[in-house]
């Protein structure tokens, strides 16, 4: 890993609004559900529920971890139904991060200070902001350091309470190797290691590094837990745009103990190993490109005017496409890489100006005459098969220096990190395949103890009808309020999205258990919030 400093550097969205407005979708009839407030275990035993997992497990709304969210993450609502008389679950604890907004974590600040810059706002939990309602993180007083991971700054972001009585061991933005090394809660590392998590790091005294984080869930005593953790293996690079440097991918297999498989069989493994009663239920993944986070920027983002359009292509396009025809004549590349290649700007929309690494390197021919057109020696702009992370909006449209003219996306291309090519997007769609081929073999090796909620078919299914009805009330695979289950940062749930996923891991415990668990009324749960001015 590299230096991923445990966030995805995302920022607001520059071309980016969130319409409110739903469109008309014709809707069969619900089934009537009868409410139901009691139940039963099967076979399974609820006494003490644990839950281990990344920030979907956590409870991150909005880009960050804040009480409220905590409040109603994923198992807080699961243990709920535990609950429920007759099923025999018990009280929930999690490591309460007492902040009312959180620590953005999809925005890039400076954590371990210097820089750590006290006279600048602490960026918190986004909410739909504006006329043209826009995910944005809301600031905090400048002063209130709440929300800060850094115990040198914000001494009560350390948990207080005993790790053994704790149930959620939800940690954000972790991939599954850090799981089983002591180094992610080593501080001495913080700053230097990308191996070290302050969010895993919080739950042990300083200096922390003599435990894991599997170590912590098999020695918390649970009787059942949920297993939810290996989505950022695949999504922080998706996230970064496919870039290794900034977050590689988890090989699947093949890769010794570095690999997917055999990670997820040995963080499996610990926890079944710590109790021969012990039985959980574990989730796999679902597509991510089919998230908000990675459709709601479009390949032609860009709007243009004439008098803009009609300058780029005289002063670089006819320049650039020229060039082109010229590397063709002398077969340095085909006509069709060419054709790929060359660039057109029009008024109105516009492709986005990329880097792309899998074209042929013209560097070493942009000498002489040819000199500025440097910058473009891996150059092309994007095709509707490209797919934008919400990271462009960091810069997309914003100066790269050196001149009024130098637009990045515009006149100077995006780098790696800030869109995903179809090769990228082929190759995390196998290793997602891969991971969850992985975890149900993982599920059929121990057919009497593992349950597999299969949210992949879950979320799929609800794309597939564009909206579904539960406890009479309407929702859509979306950010849109008052419908849509994603929270602002269009990754995560909303309450009643961690809800309504609730049910689904709920589901798979019946069928496997024998139970009869409470299924999650979601009309209790808030969904995402109206647009503040």
């Amino acid at each position: 890993m590299k230096n991923l400093k445990f966030m995805y550097m995302l920022s607001l969205m520059l071309f980016i609004s969130v319409s409110c407005e739903q469109e008309v979708i014709d809707l069969k009839a619900p089934e009537v559900e009868t409410p139901v407030d009691s139940g039963t275990p099967g076979s399974a035993n609820f006494t003490k529920f644990i839950a281990i997992g990344n920030s979907f497990v956590a409870g991150v709304q909005g880009g960050a971890l804040f009480t409220t969210g905590q409040n109603n993450s994923l198992p807080a609502i699961m243990a709920a139904q535990f609950a429920k008389p007759g099923v025999g679950g018990g009280a929930f604890v999690q490591p309460d991060i007492n902040a009312t907004l959180g620590w953005n974590l999809f925005v890039t600040q400076p954590v371990l200070g210097p820089p750590f810059d006290p006279a600048k706002p602490v960026l918190g939990r986004m909410l739909l902001q504006g006329a043209s309602p826009r995910p944005t993180p809301q600031a905090y007083a400048v002063g209130n350091f709440e929300a800060v991971p850094n115990p040198s700054v914000n001494p009560i972001f350390m948990y207080s309470g005993e790790k053994s009585a704790l149930n959620n061991f939800g940690i954000p933005a972790i991939v599954l190797g850090q799981a089983l090394i002591p180094e992610t809660g080593n501080w001495t590392l913080a700053g230097t290691d990308p191996r070290f998590s302050p969010f895993y790091g919080r739950l042990a005294p300083i200096p922390g590094g003599t435990t894991t984080l599997i170590g912590d869930a098999a020695a918390a005593g649970g009787t059942f837990f949920l297993f939810w953790l290996g989505l950022d293996d695949f999504f922080l690079y998706a996230a970064f745009g496919g870039d290794p440097t900034k977050a590689p991918l988890t090989p699947a297999t093949g890769a010794g103990a570095a690999s997917f498989d055999l990670q997820y069989g040995a963080a499996i493994g610990a926890l079944l190993g710590s109790n021969a009663n012990l039985k959980g239920v574990v989730g796999n993944f679902p597509n991510i490109f089919k998230m908000p986070h990675f459709t709601s920027v479009a390949w032609n983002a860009l709007p243009l005017d004439a008098a803009t359009a009609t300058n780029l292509t005289t002063n670089l396009a006819n320049n650039y496409n020229a060039f082109l025809d010229g590397m063709v004549g002398t077969s340095i590349i085909t006509a069709e890489e060419a054709a790929k290649r060359k660039l057109q700007y029009v008024a109105g929309q516009n492709a986005i100006l990329i880097n792309d690494e899998t074209l042929t390197d013209l560097s070493p021919y942009m000498a002489g005459p040819y000199a500025g057109l440097a910058p473009y020696a891996m150059a092309r702009q994007t095709k509707n098969t490209d797919i934008i992370p919400l990271s462009t909006g960091t810069v997309l449209g914003t100066n790269a220096g050196g001149g009024a003219s130098n637009i990045y996306g515009v006149s100077v291309p995006l780098g790696d990190q800030y869109v995903l090519i179809p090769s990228e997007i082929q190759e995390i769609e196998e290793a997602r395949l891969a991971f969850n081929a992985t975890i149900a073999a993982t599920v059929a090796s121990f057919p009497d103890r593992l349950a597999l909620a299969d949210i992949n078919a879950a979320l799929e299914g609800l794309i597939t009808a564009q909206a579904g009805i539960y406890n009479n009330v309407t929702i859509t695979p979306n950010i849109n309020p008052p419908t849509g289950i994603y929270s602002e940062d269009g990754v995560h749930p909303n309450a009643r999205g961690y809800a309504l996923l609730s049910r689904v891991f709920i589901n798979a415990i019946n069928s496997k258990f024998g139970a009869t668990v409470p299924l999650t009324d979601i009309s209790k749960y808030p969904a995402t919030g109206l647009p503040i001015p």
